[in-house]
Formats: C-alpha cells, sequence, structure tokens
C-alpha cells in the first residue's frame, strides 16, 4: 500500500522537434521501446486519478509493479506518436494540458511546437487517457498574485468541462513550482491531486498534492529508463538537476521578493 511509485513525466513525442522543446522530448521510437519494457517486466500503468484513489481508499492496494505514464503540455505528438503505443498495451496514461497553447478558439498562441487540437483531445479521452489540467497560459504559479492565480486554475478547469463535459481531477504544477499557497488554491478550486517534478518516486506521505515525478529525456537511453521505473540510482541521475533547481529557486524567490517590495511601495 505504501511502495513507492515511478511516476514518468513525458513532454513532446516526435521526431523533430523545436529548438525549445528538444531536451524534452523524446522520439517516437524511444517511447516505443520504453513502453515495450514496462509491458514485459510487468508493470501495470495507472491513470493519476486511479493512484489518488487507491492511496485513499482503505483496504485498497496497488498493483503489481504500479507506473504513472504522464504528459505535459499537450503536444500534437501525444495523439499521433504515443496513442497507438498506449492502445498497442493497452496501458492507461494522464495527459496535462494547458489549455491556452491547445489549437482552437481558446489559443492563446504560447505554445512552442505543433499543440494539440480539441478533437485530439477528445480521442484522446475516448481511448481512456485522463485529461488533467495545467493551468492555462503556463506560468510560474508561485510567482502569481492570487488574482492571476485563481484565474490560471478555474479558467483551465473551465475550458477542459466545456470540451470533455467532465471536470479534470487532477493537476500538474507548470514547472513543477508550487509552494503552500499554489497547493492550497489548487485544491479549493477542486483538483483533487497533483503532480510536481521533484525527480524522485512517488510515496503516499508526501500527500496528493505534492506527488513527485521523474523526467524522461531525449538523452534518457533504455538503461536509463530502466533504472528510473525500478527505482535504481535516481538521485545520481538527477544530481546536477537538484544542484541547478536549488540555484534558480533562491533567483526566484529574490525577485518575487523585490516585485513584493515594489508593490508596496507603490
Amino acid at each position: 500500500m505504501n511502495a513507492p511509485v515511478p511516476i514518468l513525466m513525458y513532454h513532446s513525442i516526435a521526431h523533430e522537434p523545436t529548438l525549445d522543446t528538444r531536451e524534452l522530448s523524446v522520439s517516437p521510437g524511444a517511447f516505443a521501446e520504453q513502453l515495450g519494457l514496462l509491458g514485459e517486466r510487468g508493470f501495470t500503468p495507472l491513470s493519476t486519478a486511479g493512484l489518488a484513489a487507491i492511496w485513499r481508499t482503505p483496504g485498497r492496494t496497488l498493483p503489481a509493479r504500479p507506473v504513472l505514464i504522464t504528459f505535459d503540455d499537450g503536444y500534437e505528438g501525444v495523439h499521433r506518436h504515443a496513442l497507438p503505443v498506449l492502445a498497442e498495451h493497452g496501458f492507461a496514461s494522464t495527459l496535462f494540458v494547458s489549455t491556452g497553447w491547445l489549437r482552437g478558439a481558446h489559443d492563446t498562441g504560447g505554445g512552442p511546437d505543433l499543440m494539440l487540437d480539441w478533437d485530439q483531445v477528445r480521442q484522446l479521452a475516448a481511448a481512456g487517457t485522463e485529461i488533467g489540467g495545467h493551468s492555462h497560459t503556463h506560468p510560474q504559479l508561485d510567482q502569481l498574485d492570487d488574482g492571476d492565480l485563481w484565474f490560471e486554475l478555474l479558467r483551465c478547469k473551465e475550458i477542459v468541462t466545456d470540451e470533455l463535459g467532465t471536470a479534470p481531477a487532477s493537476f500538474a504544477y507548470p514547472y513543477g513550482y508550487s509552494n503552500r499557497r499554489v497547493r492550497r488554491t489548487v485544491r479549493t478550486a477542486g483538483f483533487t491531486q497533483s503532480l510536481a517534478v521533484g525527480n524522485g518516486l512517488a510515496r503516499r506521505g508526501q500527500g496528493p498534492y505534492a506527488l513527485r515525478r521523474v523526467t524522461v529525456r531525449r538523452s534518457t537511453d533504455i538503461e536509463e529508463f530502466e533504472r528510473l521505473v525500478e527505482g535504481r540510482a535516481i538521485a545520481r541521475n538527477f544530481a546536477r538537476d537538484r544542484v541547478l533547481t536549488k540555484g534558480y529557486t533562491v533567483v526566484r524567490r529574490a525577485r518575487q521578493a523585490r516585485r513584493k517590495a515594489t508593490r508596496t511601495r507603490v
């Protein structure tokens, strides 16, 4: 019941991603190989809501070798390349969409690559993919004031609900950034669980609004992928990321303090 769970964080699945998305993209061939390994090793993919429901329900237990397959932002390659592989294996997954980046009536023009349209999102949902929220315009939520934070969460939830007919239950923080205020607001907005990054295994004790994920990149070869899903050497694999994240956190906090001081003087 309390065993750690690998939650895989994907972004773009593409042969030729843009420069902006290349590092966090995965080639279609590599993605197929990775899901093949999950199948061969007997992993059981769950949706985000499915994992949360098990951990919330007394007496329920995790399936054998649980894993979560998640996609952030809403890139078109999730439909073109990932969906057929997921269907081939019968795997569950979760797609977290930034509603202002998707093609269609709500598009704000901020998508960094070719994004999904709403017909494709509906096809993913019909195939069993859980559709979660990822904000409207993909900002750093902990840098927003309360009004803008509420807008990002509620506008995202409203659009997903209108387009799919079902309110999203799960959320993923853009860039992985959150703080106590953001997590509290996400919960109040009606999302029942949220994913961060953290590059570690998810554990029940992290709480439903700060579950960790591990990043799958273009540079992740099949040997490293195997180590990630087996929970081996994760700290070593992401040691550089943690150093950079700590340094950038200091910079972001300093910027936020300066903005607050400026607003106070005004």
